[in-house]
């Protein structure tokens, strides 16, 4: 798994847009900034969809009012359903939404989880990174079934501190 002081790395993947995905290099999007990328196992599942990016668009001002360049979402997950994911919660536009469809930025990350018994395949696990001038500062992952460290309110605080 990434540490803290190690680069983003540089991998290719789609950003959700409002056309569908526009291909984007990691290292490159979080270059010269400060970025919290929040990372979770699925658009449209339950605590994904209730309380992770939910919380995520109504803490956006206060994030950016802490000096956070870009928030950002993870998934693996094709463009078209982060798209629609982000429609649904009014996060299109506002936060960064990155389909990893392969898993490629996960794996590289080294936060993969093999989610297979459960007939999803291979996903991202759920946490949080902050990034700045695309080198790690931190990175929380998540027991399995939580949302503590990673939480809009725990990154809030976390950028309080």
């Amino acid at each position: 798994m990434i540490q803290a002081g190690q680069k983003i790395p540089s991998v290719t993947i789609k950003q959700a847009t409002p056309e569908g995905g526009a291909e984007v290099d990691a290292a490159a999007l979080f270059a010269g900034k400060k970025v919290v990328m929040f990372s979770l196992p699925g658009a449209f599942t339950p605590t994904c969809s209730a309380k992770h990016l939910p919380g995520y668009v109504a803490k956006l001002p206060e994030l950016k009012a802490q000096g956070v360049d870009l928030v950002v979402c993870l998934s693996v997950n094709d463009a078209w359903v982060m798209k629609a994911w982000a429609e649904a919660h009014d996060a299109l536009g506002k936060i960064i939404m990155l389909a990893d469809g392969n898993a490629d930025f996960t794996k590289a990350l080294g936060i993969e989880a093999d989610l297979g018994k459960a007939v999803m395949g291979v996903r991202a696990r759920r946490g949080l990174i902050v990034a700045k001038d695309g080198v790690v500062e931190s990175i929380e992952m998540e027991e399995p079934g939580k949302l503590d460290v990673s939480s809009s309110e725990a990154c809030a605080l976390k950028l309080g501190a």
